[in-house]
């Protein structure tokens, strides 16, 4: 039996079973298609993006694996060089000046501008400052003298048996001046403070990471 041919625009949407049976069927058929297509936009699709944004997600995992990996192979030779390093450090501090030798230690920066021929207006030691490994002393001065001696009493400084580090701090170094006038002999004045160093022993050292640790607990 052949199937008559329908208009589309003979159809009522509103009572779909009086339709003739090939327009069930092509409706049919076209309702499927519109589900498989939306099925896809709606769940496929989305599992597709997922699966791509997981794809992405692993590389990326791996690159930091690979990463973490080379820091893991190269981390027992940094620990070496960080021992090595805190050897150094603990070598070099142990040739600064002790507790004990503090005070000499003064007296002979003191005596060795002297001898240099700078004249000490200024020579106040300060409130010693500990530190995680070190204390520093500061000393406010004022040195009245020329270039050439304040240039004797660094080589002095530097030729004493212990070793002294002195670092500046506000220095100010002008031409020196009698009531408003300029010394006409060249003289210089130091004014300022220097720092000098001293190590701590195990016990100071213990003391401080003490209170830094209270410190830091508050």
């Amino acid at each position: 039996m052949s199937q008559k041919k329908f208009n589309i625009n003979e159809l009522d949407f509103n009572n779909i079973g009086n339709w003739p049976q090939n327009a069930k069927v092509v409706f049919c058929v076209v309702l499927a298609l519109f589900i498989v297509i939306m099925g896809y936009l709606l769940v496929f699709r989305g599992q597709q993006e997922e699966l791509a944004g997981l794809e992405r997600k692993e590389v990326e995992l791996r690159a930091d694996f690979e990463k973490e990996q080379g820091r893991a192979v190269n981390l027992e030779p940094l620990k070496q060089q960080l021992a090595q390093m805190e050897q150094v450090l603990q070598q070099m501090l142990r040739q600064l000046p002790s507790k004990t030798e503090m005070p000499d230690l003064i007296i002979d920066v003191s005596q060795t501008a002297l001898s240099s021929g700078l004249n000490n207006e200024l020579f106040q030691p300060g409130v010693e400052v500990p530190r995680e490994f070190y204390a520093e002393k500061p000393i406010k001065l004022r040195m009245v003298g020329s270039y050439h001696q304040f240039g004797a009493f660094v080589s002095g400084v530097a030729s004493l048996p212990r070793v002294v580090i002195l670092t500046m701090h506000d220095i100010n170094l002008k031409p020196h001046e009698r009531g408003g006038v300029i010394s006409r002999n060249g003289a210089l004045v130091l004014d300022g403070t220097v720092k000098t160093y001293r190590y701590l022993d195990e016990q100071e050292m213990d003391d401080q990471q003490a209170a830094d640790a209270a410190k830091g607990a508050k």
